[in-house]
């Protein structure tokens, strides 16, 4: 009789994994290998590559798991969706169809909302997040802000399922979570709010996503903003001066073409002291402004 075959070794799976994955057009396919290598295996990303560099193997039933995933992420179908997560700032987050996957760079809008919270001349500032999806920028401010008091509104049925089940798992209970148009979201707190923060819709209805995972999978009214893409927007800009208090923030993400339009349209609408902030990667990504 032969000897059973010996069980391949995690860096010649992963080594192949990045292979068809970079063949398939991802962006960072040994990333995404290792990813998908700590899902399947129940560690993290450096528990896979500690592995990896002693030369352990892989058992057969994840060998195979883990070329089941690569197949879907070859399709392009996001790594978020096939691992269930998405990181953002300190949080782990569920998400899955019918929910936008929270992104590094709205991480920027997080840090100025939490910022100006830290900053705000009250024992226990309010913000608002409007369209708070998978409720990222909400549970950050929650989480990070302790003494603040949040409040989150979403209007889409399917993203509410993965909102209401991170607010479950996070568990803040300073923020409250309402399914509720954009536009009439919290009467009950004109005039009071430090911070209302947003990442709305903003792509132009006749733009097309470039990246698949966006384009595919994303849903359409987490993208697309109106002709100019700025309809939300618009929107965003007449419930922020409702509720926010004298000298309050309104915090907007947007495309990096779009930070002059927006300060125009803000200052037009009364705003003070718009002004546009570059991410990580020096593109425009959010505008702020001031009540007066």
């Amino acid at each position: 009789m032969s000897p059973p075959e010996e069980p391949p070794a995690l860096a010649a799976a992963i080594a192949h994994a990045a292979a068809r994955l970079g063949a398939a057009g991802i962006a960072d396919p040994a990333v995404d290998a290792e990813l998908l290598a700590a899902f399947v295996l129940g560690l993290g990303r450096g528990g896979v590559q500690a592995s990896a560099i002693r030369g352990d193997r892989i058992a057969a039933a994840d060998a195979e798991r883990l070329e089941e995933l690569v197949t879907r992420r070859a399709t392009r179908e996001p790594l978020q969706h096939i691992t269930g997560t998405a990181p953002f700032r300190h949080l782990e987050l569920r998400v899955g169809p019918g929910v936008f996957v929270p992104r590094p760079e709205t991480e920027l809008v997080a840090q100025l909302a939490i910022d100006a919270l830290r900053a705000a001349a009250s024992e226990s500032p309010i913000a608002v997040d409007l369209g708070t999806g998978s409720g990222a920028i909400a549970l950050a401010m929650a989480t990070e802000v302790p003494h603040a008091r949040v409040f989150a509104a979403e209007n889409s049925v399917e993203a509410f399922l993965w909102t209401k089940e991170n607010f479950a798992m996070v568990g803040a209970d300073n923020a409250r979570l309402a399914f509720i148009d954009l536009a009439h979201a919290f009467p009950e707190l004109d005039g009071t709010v430090s911070v209302v923060a947003s990442n709305p819709p903003y792509v132009p209805d006749a733009a097309i996503p470039r990246d698949p995972e966006v384009r595919f999978f994303d849903p359409p009214a987490a993208l697309y903003g109106g002709e100019d893409g700025l309809d939300v927007v618009r929107v965003l800009s007449g419930v922020g001066l409702r509720l926010a208090h004298p000298g309050g923030m309104i915090i907007i993400e947007h495309g990096e073409w779009q930070g002059q339009a927006i300060r125009e349209l803000l200052a037009a609408d009364g705003w003070r002291a718009a002004a546009t902030h570059p991410d990580l990667t020096m593109r425009d990504r959010a505008t702020t402004a001031l009540r007066p």
